[in-house]
């Protein structure tokens, strides 16, 4: 068995193969990406250490040689339309280096026609249905790290943490319990063959859930105040998506409830 995961040096994909090692031997680990040269540390523990452009096709066939699974973590970029042109051109080289099983990142609870965003990770999933091999979809729930765009540090001085109404509720979720339930499918692929999951956090949150975490993690007492007329981007963003649905996927494939939310924001304070 040769597992290969694109994008390996990036946020979620370093964690993966991190939490990957623990489970496998590394001589059966390919981590495919842009910069070989700061993957030194995991070579020197074993692992095959791959050129891979989403960009360059040619680069792409080389290093799904031997692939039997190939996890392809979404591509960050931020038009939808060149994410997609490189995501098939993945996938078709996948095709055609003949891999056994695909594993894709994909978002959770996506509608079609709801945002450009989820009919990208739709479009992508029925580009890897259409070759017809084996697949697995991970659909990741909004990354905690998006507290880090609210105004914490100010919320903790002021006492008092500022959001536009509205009956807000997360189930977003850490990297970290992403990654590590990720590299859970992946020692053993075999157990999850086209299967679709929905990783998100155990329980929804709300505002005032964050505000308390807030107010306990500063041991100073927060209010949550709401703002008819605050405008961000953000808030534009989270209105597009499903932020609320919520499945014990992820869960399960930990084998304990996702982190709790005051130490999931720990980091972001």
């Amino acid at each position: 068995m040769s597992i290969a995961i694109t994008g390996a040096n990036g946020k979620l994909g370093t964690l993966i193969l991190s939490h990957l090692l623990d489970h496998i031997p590394a001589r059966d680990i390919i981590a495919c990406v842009r910069n070989p040269q700061a993957m030194h540390a995991y070579q020197a523990r074993g692992a095959d250490i791959r050129f891979c452009d989403y960009d360059q096709p040619a680069s792409l066939a080389h290093a799904f040689q031997g692939v039997s699974q190939l996890l392809l973590i979404s591509s960050p970029i931020l038009d939808n339309a060149a994410r997609l042109q490189q995501h098939s051109q993945v996938i078709a080289a996948a095709k055609q280096a003949s891999v056994s099983h695909i594993l894709y990142t994909g978002f959770a609870f996506p509608a079609p026609g709801a945002s450009s965003l989820a009919d990208l990770h739709l479009a992508t999933e029925q580009a890897i249905l259409d070759t017809g091999i084996p697949f697995t979809f991970l659909r990741n729930a909004l990354y905690m790290d998006f507290v880090g765009s609210l105004p914490l540090h100010s919320a903790v001085a002021n006492g008092c943490l500022t959001v536009p109404p509205g009956d807000w509720r997360f189930n977003a979720v850490s990297r970290a319990d992403l990654a590590k339930g990720i590299a859970a499918v992946l020692a053993e692929p075999k157990k999850h063959l086209n299967k679709t999951y929905e990783l998100t956090a155990s329980h929804p949150w709300t505002f005032h859930d964050l505000t308390a975490a807030l107010s306990e993690l500063s041991g100073k007492p927060l209010v949550l105040q709401e703002n008819p007329e605050m405008e961000s981007w953000l808030y534009g963003f989270l209105l597009q998506i499903n932020t609320s649905s919520v499945s014990r996927g992820l869960e399960q494939l930990l084998g304990h409830p996702t982190t709790v939310l005051k130490e999931s924001i720990r980091p972001f304070l």
